[in-house]
């Protein structure tokens, strides 16, 4: 049973118990993220998730991470375009020792200068392993196209140029303004006392600002766009993608099961067609990418240069068979038994418990039962699946993004 308290400090606590576990994770999450920053400070709230780790008031670098270690704590955080998460999972009696620790973290962190600069260049190190991954470079290109300067669009890591002019200042200010007391939700799933758990938190963040310091999105109309990024690599790396719909839209479910018929298993139509019976790509997929308020449809194919124009071509053949006719009674049946298989396996992870949890109360201020998860699957009918199709069937609309090791033009095979 999912429980929902308010603290009396204004944030939010929700719980999840599972009395036959004997581990319990726990997450404190940040209504901050990528979509939140300015060209400026591009990439500043994946910044501040690494310097939390970097010491406190209390705690050296290394006595965090020793600390964990004491407890057989394991605990990381990550950073997304809408959220940050800062979270931990240990044997059950430890969780609020593991709560003390992360709480140290978001109170009391030092942001050293000496120790930013240290993580800057760490940083910058993330940021290069990315771009000498063209399967990951191609995909973050793809995100910063299809929204068309969109605040969704921002980069997480940031760029070398906007990092070097975040300092400690406007790293702080940043936060103050982020890091408010009804901007974070705390989730909290697996076995662990209640009562325990809400005296731990009720009183430890009244130091944060009350309110999160926001400014009103006006989201830009959709423009196509391109990019094609030629390196020394030895394959041709493509993706394509157009607008969808976000978390909260009615169509969500018939869009997650369009996309397991397409292109998000290995039954599915592109692996089939491209990499099974043409042979032409290695690895080829579709993905949604969903958020509070927006969305996006992509499909990835990494191909031999000479294959990208023949891929293409399969790719458009895919969208425009599935737009004009839909899917077969057969391919919804398996795809809602996929979707809903892989959902449940999740709720049997303690973690995946607390990251659903924490996500659904953070960004949507619901969370939804399996039950209402499980009904919104099995609902989606044949027209559901041709209606979502129709909103993403034109190829000639999706933008397009490659890294290659041999130019090509892109656009006008997408177009054509």
């Amino acid at each position: 049973m999912i429980k929902i308290k308010k603290l009396s400090c204004g944030t939010t606590l929700v719980m999840e118990k599972t009395d036959y576990v004997q581990s319990a994770a726990l997450g404190i999450w940040v209504k901050a993220g990528a979509a939140d920053e300015t060209d400026e400070v591009s990439g500043v709230s994946h910044y501040i998730e690494h310097m939390m780790f970097k010491g406190t008031d209390k705690r050296t670098a290394k006595e965090i991470a020793s600390d964990v270690d004491k407890i057989g704590g394991m605990f990381n955080a990550f950073t997304g375009k809408e959220a940050t998460c800062y979270y931990i999972k240990t044997l059950s009696s430890n969780i609020y020792m593991g709560a003390e620790i992360i709480l140290d973290m978001i109170t009391g962190s030092k942001f050293d200068p000496e120790e930013m600069d240290k993580e800057r260049q760490v940083i910058y190190e993330e940021i290069k392993m990315v771009k000498d991954s063209p399967d990951d470079d191609v995909y973050d290109t793809i995100s910063e196209l299809v929204a068309g300067g969109n605040p969704l669009g921002r980069s997480i890591l940031g760029t070398p140029e906007s990092l070097s002019g975040i300092n400690r200042d406007k790293l702080t200010s940043y936060l103050n303004d982020k890091y408010a007391r009804d901007s974070i939700v705390i989730a909290v799933a697996g076995n662990f006392d209640e009562e325990r758990i809400i005296e731990t938190f009720e009183q430890k963040l009244v130091g944060l600002k009350e309110h999160k310091v926001t400014s009103d999105v006006e989201m830009l109309p959709y423009s196509q766009n391109f990019n094609v990024k030629v390196r020394d690599i030895e394959q041709t790396h493509i993706c394509l993608a157009t607008p969808s719909v976000s978390l909260i839209d009615e169509k969500y479910y018939a869009f997650v099961l369009m996309n397991s018929i397409l292109g998000g298993s290995m039954s599915s139509r592109l692996f089939q067609n491209i990499r099974e019976e043409k042979g032409l790509a290695y690895s080829v997929c579709s993905m949604n990418a969903f958020s509070s308020y927006w969305g996006f449809f992509s499909i990835y194919a990494g191909v031999a240069h000479e294959k990208a124009a023949d891929t293409i071509e399969a790719i458009k053949y895919e969208l425009e068979l599935i737009k004009n006719k839909g899917v077969t009674d057969e391919e919804l049946a398996m795809a809602k038994e996929q979707v809903k298989s892989s959902y449940i396996f999740g709720l049997e992870n303690i973690n995946s418990r607390m990251f659903s949890i924490g996500k659904n109360q953070l960004l949507l201020n619901k969370i939804f039962t399996a039950e209402e998860v499980l009904k919104g699957f099995d609902d989606v009918t044949l027209d559901d699946i041709l209606e979502v199709s129709a909103m993403v069937g034109n190829h000639t609309d999706y933008c397009g993004a490659a890294v290659t090791g041999k130019d090509f033009d892109l656009e006008g095979m997408v177009k054509k």
